[in-house]
């Protein structure tokens, strides 16, 4: 599907209205996927696009130094609320507040997709050291699972294609190839923080409350069909890369 660059913009803004459900219902990061992305010694991290801190708090917990850049203030101040020992400043993908060649490791969680990548990629590169990583990460449902698949039927699916991450890179001519990796876990969530998911996505984010009623309403359904108790089990593949700058 192709978006225009206004409606990719507003979709990505969105998430300005939201904050506070995202922070609530949205899944960190398996360990071993940030270790795969991040390496395992303690390193100068730039989490871009970080959003509430999901990432950025597991950075932290394995010892890099993180500077988390958020260009949404409603986003920032969850952030900065949640991860109050994180540097956490207001900057884009477009125009990294940080200096040239400083940062080993550049992470994109859930966000590389919105970026303007022919103004993102050289910024990237530029604020990397000789050699420094490039790593990008998406939590993405597995319809594997029968309910998951009829939970994407009324939200939306969710894919991460060449598109989204290879093509985008190797165009640039900034990086290496990308090296892949894909991990996999489970988030429990009761029936109010499943309708906070769902209102966190930006096809649901964009919407009046009258036209969220029905997604909502579907949504519970689909819950109490295939709830143990007052929770469910919400399956996920952690789909990473990561490429050196050349």
């Amino acid at each position: 599907m192709i978006v225009n660059r206004d409606e990719k913009r507003g979709r990505a803004t969105s998430f300005a209205d939201v904050a506070d459900a995202y922070e609530r219902a949205r899944p960190g990061y398996p360990e071993e996927a940030v270790r795969w992305l991040a390496g395992d010694e303690p390193c100068d991290v730039v989490d871009l696009g970080a959003g509430t801190g999901k990432l950025t708090r597991t950075l932290v917990a394995l010892g890099h130094r993180v500077t988390a850049v958020e260009p949404l203030p409603e986003m920032l101040r969850e952030l900065r609320a949640a991860a109050p020992q994180t540097k956490a400043v207001a900057g884009s993908a477009e125009a990294i507040p940080v200096p040239d060649g400083g940062t080993d490791v550049v992470v994109c969680a859930q966000a590389f997709h919105w970026f303007d990548h022919d103004a993102a990629l050289p910024e990237i590169a530029r604020v990397l050291r000789p050699g420094g990583r490039l790593a990008l990460v998406w939590n993405v449902r597995d319809d594997r699972e029968p309910w998951v698949a009829k939970l994407s039927g009324v939200i939306g699916s969710e894919s991460i294609g060449d598109d989204d991450s290879d093509a985008l890179v190797r165009r640039s001519g900034l990086f290496g190839p990308l090296a892949q990796a894909t991990f996999a876990f489970a988030q429990r969530l009761d029936r109010d923080t499943l309708r906070d998911l769902v209102l966190s996505r930006s096809y649901c984010a964009v919407r009046t409350p009258e036209e969220q009623a029905p997604i909502l309403a579907a949504v519970d359904r689909i819950f109490d069909e295939h709830a143990a108790g007052e929770a469910i089990e919400l399956p996920y593949r952690t789909a990473c890369f990561r490429a050196a700058r050349v």
